[in-house]
C-alpha cells in the first residue's frame, strides 16, 4: 500500500493579489517542511498517528500559522490554544482546549489519549497535566508574535472577532490527515483560535466530530468559523456521507464545506483522506494553505482557489 499524507494551514480571505512573492515562497516553503516532517515518518513506514502529529507539530513552530507559536489573542490579551488528534483504527482520541503554556498542543493531546482515560482537558488542569508528562512548556513571551499582537489591535478597534485569514498579516488553524502503508488513517488539528475571541471560547478544532475526526473510512481536520463546524458536526459528517450516502471522498468535502458549513452560518475549509489513499479537499473561501504528498511523488503545494 501507498502512503498518503494532506496539511493544512487555514482558510480564508488569501487573495493572489496581496500576496508578495517572498511572503508566497515562505509559505510554501513552511507547508513543504511540514510535509517533509510527517512525510518522513510515513516512508520509514511509521503510523499516519506518528505522521499527522509531526506534521502538525512542524506547523505549530511556525510563527507563520495559527498554532502554538504563531497562536492568536483573545480579548484579554492572552494566548489561549486548542488541539486534538485521533486514531482512525482505534476510535482512541485526546484533545487540550484553552491550554497557556504547552509548545506543542498537539504532543499534549495525544498524552491525553495515551496516558488518560479520557478525551478532553482544559485550561489549567491541561497544562499541569501537560508538565507532569514532561512535555516542553514556553513562557508568554514565546507565544507573543508582533504580527498577532496588532491583529488583535485591528480587531478591538473594529470591535470585532475575527479569523486570521480576514485581518492583515493573515494565518491559520493548522491540520493534517494521513493514510500509512498499513492502511491506517488519523488526523490531527491545533488551534489559537480566533482573534479577540471571548476568553474561555472553545471552537471546533478539539471537538472530536466538529473539526477533527478519523474512522476506517476516512480522516477529517476542519479550518473556519468553528461555531459553523461545530452546528453541522462537519468533520464527522464527512465520514457519513461517505458511509451512508456512498459519497466520494471529494464529493463529501465538497458538500460539507460549501453546503453544511454555511448553512450553519461560517465559512472555511477541510482536508480529509480516505482508505484508499485519495484525498479529498474543499473550502468556500478565496484560499486555503494546503498540501498533498504521496509516496514517491513530489509535494503539491495550493494556496489559492
Amino acid at each position: 500500500m501507498s502512503a498518503t499524507l494532506v496539511i493544512h494551514g487555514g482558510a480564508g480571505t488569501i487573495l493572489r493579489e496581496e500576496m508578495s512573492p517572498a511572503r508566497e515562497a515562505e509559505h510554501r516553503a513552511a507547508l513543504e517542511a511540514a510535509l517533509a516532517s510527517g512525510g518522513a515518518v510515513l516512508a520509514q513506514g511509521g503510523s499516519a498517528l506518528d505522521a499527522v502529529e509531526q506534521a502538525v507539530r512542524a506547523l505549530e513552530d511556525c510563527p507563520l500559522f495559527n498554532a502554538g507559536r504563531g497562536a492568536t489573542f483573545t480579548t484579554a490579551g492572552t494566548i489561549e490554544m486548542d488541539a486534538a488528534l485521533m486514531d482512525g483504527t482505534t476510535r482512541r482520541a485526546g484533545a487540550v482546549a484553552g491550554v497557556r503554556r504547552i509548545r506543542n498542543p498537539v504532543t499534549a493531546a495525544r498524552a491525553v489519549m495515551e496516558h488518560t482515560p479520557h478525551v478532553v482537558l482544559i485550561g489549567q488542569a491541561a497544562d499541569a497535566f501537560a508538565e507532569a508528562e514532561g512535555l516542553d512548556l514556553a513562557p508568554p513571551e514565546y507565544f507573543h508574535t508582533e504580527h498577532r499582537w496588532q491583529q488583535l489591535q485591528m480587531a478591538l478597534a473594529a470591535q470585532r472577532i475575527a479569523l486570521d485569514h480576514d485581518l492583515p498579516a493573515r494565518m491559520g488553524t493548522v491540520g493534517a490527515v494521513a493514510r500509512d502503508r498499513s492502511g491506517r488513517l488519523a488526523a490531527a488539528t491545533s488551534t489559537g483560535g480566533m482573534t479577540n475571541k471571548r476568553a474561555g471560547r472553545v471552537g471546533d478544532s478539539p471537538l472530536i466530530g466538529a473539526g477533527t475526526w478519523a474512522d476506517a473510512t476516512v480522516a477529517v481536520s476542519c479550518t473556519g468559523v468553528g461555531e459553523a463546524f461545530i452546528r453541522c458536526a462537519a468533520a464527522h459528517e464527512l465520514s457519513a456521507l461517505m458511509r451512508h450516502r456512498g459519497h466520494s471522498v471529494r464529493q463529501a468535502a465538497v458538500e460539507v464545506a460549501q453546503v453544511l458549513v454555511p448553512a450553519s452560518g461560517g465559512s472555511g475549509g477541510l482536508i480529509a483522506v480516505d482508505a484508499e489513499g485519495e484525498p479529498g479537499i474543499a473550502f468556500g473561501t478565496p484560499g486555503m494553505y494546503r498540501g498533498v504528498l504521496h509516496d514517491g511523488a513530489a509535494p503539491e503545494i495550493g494556496i489559492y482557489a
